[in-house]
């Protein structure tokens, strides 16, 4: 069935999601609220109301810099919460290409609430925003993340902001000393902080504490990973939701490995210790930053667990429903160069060795289009599909809930090649066209289905731990005997992963790695 014929179903499920919730509308919208640290008042617009830049832990500043987020600095009166606070430091250049608010501080936990209840007994589910950016840009400020689309569809919305780059991923020898537990963590930190905050303030807005989904995209989707497994965070989210990420590859490095490179980049700067390195401007700690992915969280073994596929072997996570997937074409948004079959034959010897005899096989190269096909599909296995596969296979084998996952292939003239990274992001919020539409369009009927399509799924699944719902295509549960996944594109609906070869190729590789091989 195409996409049109799913325009006038789609309009019974959302006005259902919408009536099952209580309404009381003599009291009109929830402009006010208490919260931990003082009163807080919002903007209403179409029956939505936002609150923005709500602190949820002090400023990390000063002393608290590299330190976890400590509690929030109450304030008097009432806190006007019409504009978004700072992004986290980082470099502005790619997101002001995204058209959002580009100001950076170091004074950056602060999160963000849309709610269309009308009073604090209304108990929706509530949907926690994690956003991407490789560990080293992203806020919540983006016009792609705002709320109110997926609001209007019954939820509370949160984007919860986090430290990204070295401000939250910096682990020195020094610093893990002062902790007695390791370093490098601060931003996964902050998200449980943000956590916290949403289990004891949500109620306010009309949320349930009880009925949370945490849900990301890219280093976003890592982030839930990581959530899905840390013991801090049991309790504290009963969904998850991970676009393009998983966190089930060995380590990017160790604690000590990790230590050692932050001590270097401290040095760098003329810090001879932490205290120096304190006493330095936010910006100066930001300037030899060398672009995305220069810092990524370290393993703790108390945020979370340094080996997370033997931690989901040995059945310790938090065993939640998941929504997971990936889109047809990650790579291509990072591999742009054309490669020939033998340097495409010499990269994968050179990166895989102990598994490059399978990878080169599932992999077509014999032409130069083929190499350059391949190039971009290796990168989607490796740093995106194969994680989230391994993770759907671990949960549904050791886990008790349910597993759902998707494949995105929403294809335009601009991306004839498949669906880049990120690509889900305008649909799953309803936000096309405009700055935050990513190259989508407002007037496409077809885009617009396929975005009231899987809102529709995202809801679902936030309410009741499955997507399934009336006049929707049924989405299967996902288990090692029947691994179906549900397509995103002209015709959604269940079917076989078409890189099956190359998922098994890199499982192989990893097994390997695991083995010591």
């Amino acid at each position: 069935m195409s996409l049109m014929k799913y325009c006038c179903l789609l309009f019974v499920p959302l006005v259902l999601i919408s009536c099952t919730s209580p309404q009381t509308t003599e009291s009109g919208p929830i402009l006010q609220a208490e919260v931990t640290g003082g009163i807080v008042e919002g903007v209403v617009q179409e029956d939505i109301v936002s609150f923005k830049g709500i602190p949820f832990a002090a400023p990390p500043v000063g002393e608290l810099r590299w330190k976890a987020p400590q509690p929030v600095v109450p304030w008097q009166g009432v806190k006007n919460a019409s504009d978004f606070a700072p992004g986290p430091m980082q470099d502005t250049s790619f997101g002001a290409s995204l058209g959002g608010p580009q100001e950076v501080s170091e004074d950056c936990l602060y999160l963000n609430v849309w709610t269309g209840a009308k009073n604090a007994t209304e108990k929706r589910p509530v949907m926690v925003w994690i956003y991407g950016g490789g560990f080293g840009i992203g806020m919540t400020s983006s016009p792609t993340y705002d709320g109110a689309n997926l609001a209007k569809k019954g939820v509370v919305l949160v984007s919860v902001a986090y430290r990204v780059g070295p401000m939250g991923f910096l682990a020195h020898p020094e610093l893990s000393a002062e902790s007695g537990s390791g370093s490098g963590a601060y931003g996964i930190q902050d998200q449980i902080a943000g956590l916290r905050w949403v289990k004891g303030n949500i109620a306010r807005f009309g949320g349930d504490p009880e009925n949370v989904t945490i849900f990301g995209e890219s280093a976003g989707g890592y982030s839930v990973s990581m959530l899905a497994a840390s013991p801090q965070a049991k309790g504290l989210f009963h969904r998850a939701i991970s676009e393009s990420g998983g966190n089930m590859a060995p380590p990017r490095m160790t604690l000590k490995a990790a230590e050692e490179m932050g001590r270097k980049y401290l040095e760098q700067l003329g810090a001879k210790d932490i205290q120096a390195a304190r006493a330095l401007p936010a910006e100066v700690i930001q300037s030899a930053t060398k672009g995305m992915g220069s810092f990524w969280p370290v393993p703790d073994n108390v945020t979370f667990p340094e080996k997370q596929y033997e931690a989901y072997e040995a059945g310790r996570f938090n065993d939640t429903p998941i929504l997971i997937g990936t889109n047809s074409d990650e790579g291509g948004l990072f591999v742009m160069q054309k490669t020939t079959p033998a340097g495409f034959a010499d990269m994968v010897r050179k990166q895989y060795a102990s598994g490059s005899d399978a990878i080169l096989k599932a992999y077509p190269h014999a032409t130069e289009a083929e190499a350059t096909r391949s190039a971009k599909d290796l990168f989607r296995e490796s740093s995106f599909a194969w994680p989230t596969w391994a993770w759907a296979k671990l949960h549904s084998r050791n886990g008790k809930e349910k597993v759902f996952t998707y494949y995105f292939d929403h294809r335009t003239p601009a991306t004839p090649d498949g669906a880049n990274h990120a690509a889900e992001l305008p649909f799953v919020f309803g936000n096309l066209g405009g700055v935050g539409g990513m190259g989508t369009s407002a007037d496409n009927p077809d885009e617009k289905a396929l975005s009231e399509l899987i809102m529709s799924y995202w809801v679902n699944f936030a309410r009741t731990g499955d997507p399934n719902g009336p006049g929707l295509p049924e989405w299967p549960v996902f288990t090692e005997t029947d691994q179906k996944a549900m397509f995103f594109d002209k015709e959604p609906g269940e079917r076989e992963y078409p890189n099956m070869d190359q998922l098994k190729a890199f499982d192989e590789y990893f097994a390997g790695l695991r083995a010591g091989k």
